[in-house]
């Protein structure tokens, strides 16, 4: 049997390493060195029986897989996330995290969340936005996943997925409501506004026709539900669609709840490409109207954050996913992202910058010669200061 003080110190020991900001900038954000979590923050306790009688050859019994797209929120003074915590049996859970100042000393509370099953029980689920409503509930938005009952025999990867939605007033306690209900096919990455919008839940969805397959469907989605215990989303259309030859070009998907600014509603979301290697994700900015959540009114040219480093490389490589930010009261946001479907980062930014960069950055004029223009003309502007 090991040790297991030594187990807990070293698991300590990484739990409380000090995290500290890259010396590179673009000056729209500061990634931090470290990730703030992965599947070696996981509670020593989770993956191994300690009882010398049943694991006499101290063996890891559970085996932790991955720490990633997590939401993430402010509670009680502590920098929340809603961890994607993945078992080597390829199941997906939701545990929370918790950190006194956002980017490092995460720890876990002492047991997963526990989500309440439907008749019809979820096999998988995954990727939780946190959202706390002006109805005073804080929802978690999840992907649920089935399998595809109307497969051919033998096909045992054909899945379905739908949004999952519970709500809780403690992040133990979670009550399940009913899967969202959608006339436009299978559902992922669906995100609540913080808002009512005439007296209506705001639903941020992405239709699609398959599991994977994007098919006709696609684009992020803006719909609404009266009841959110009755979620049949009504009126959804398009606000931010596929575009040929952009990040976005295969699908996208809304990623946190977004922030509210003085200049209207800062969104993040993930972009998808095809390339010759396989899919890429990176994150991509836009802002809505302050007053008409359905209208986009900037949307900067290229992704806002790609993978680098060892963050292409993982489960799944050459992915960037986020799903949770945190903006304090003092103006700082914290970005939490996940890198290749293994491990979960943090970037620092402001409202400010954010704002800025969203409303200033040339858009995509979507032909090479576009871009070369853009470029130009900053270099005319830029010769008076040269």
């Amino acid at each position: 049997m090991p040790n297991y003080e030594s187990l807990v110190k070293k698991h300590q020991e990484l739990i409380e390493k000090k995290n500290t900001p890259v010396d590179d900038t673009n000056g729209i954000y500061t990634r931090y060195k470290n990730p703030v979590v992965t599947a070696a923050h996981t509670p020593v306790e989770w993956r191994y029986d300690l009882n010398a009688a049943t694991n006499p050859f101290g063996m890891e019994r559970i085996g932790m897989n991955a720490a990633f797209n997590a939401g993430a929120m402010k509670w009680n003074g502590k920098y929340i996330l809603a961890v994607r915590t993945e078992g080597v049996d390829r199941k997906s859970f939701f545990a929370i995290a918790e950190s006194p100042n956002g980017v490092d000393n995460f720890k876990f509370w002492e047991k997963p969340c526990v989500i309440p099953q439907l008749d019809e029980p979820d096999t998988n689920v995954y990727d939780m936005r946190l959202i706390e409503h002006e109805d005073g509930w804080i929802y978690g938005i999840f992907c649920t996943e089935r399998k595809d009952p109307n497969a051919p025999k033998g096909d045992t990867s054909a899945a379905v997925a739908n949004a999952g939605i519970v709500r809780t007033k403690d992040l133990v306690n979670w009550e399940r409501l009913p899967d969202l209900v959608s006339n436009t096919g299978q559902q992922r990455n669906v995100v609540l506004h913080p808002e009512f919008v005439n007296g209506k839940y705001a639903l941020y969805t992405r239709p699609q026709d398959g599991f994977i397959d994007v098919g006709s469907g696609g684009g992020i989605g803006l719909g609404f539900v009266d009841d959110m215990t009755n979620p049949v989303v009504q009126d959804e259309k398009i606000i931010c669609g596929k575009v040929y030859h952009t990040i976005y070009e295969l699908k996208n998907g809304l990623g946190p709840a977004p922030i509210k600014t003085e200049k209207g509603w800062l969104h993040m979301a993930h972009g998808v490409r095809n390339t010759a290697a396989g899919l890429r994700y990176t994150l991509y900015m836009f802002m809505t109207d302050l007053n008409d959540i359905s209208k986009v009114t900037h949307i900067p040219a290229g992704h806002f954050m790609g993978p680098e480093g060892e963050e292409r490389v993982g489960d799944v490589s050459n992915v960037l996913f986020s799903n949770g930010w945190v903006a304090d009261e003092d103006g700082t946001v914290y970005i939490y992202y996940a890198s290749s479907d293994t491990r979960m980062h943090v970037a620092v930014s402001t409202v400010d910058k954010l704002v800025d960069y969203v409303m200033n950055t040339p858009e995509d004029t979507f032909t090479s010669a576009g871009s070369v223009n853009t470029i130009i003309a900053q270099v005319e502007n830029n010769k008076k200061f040269l």
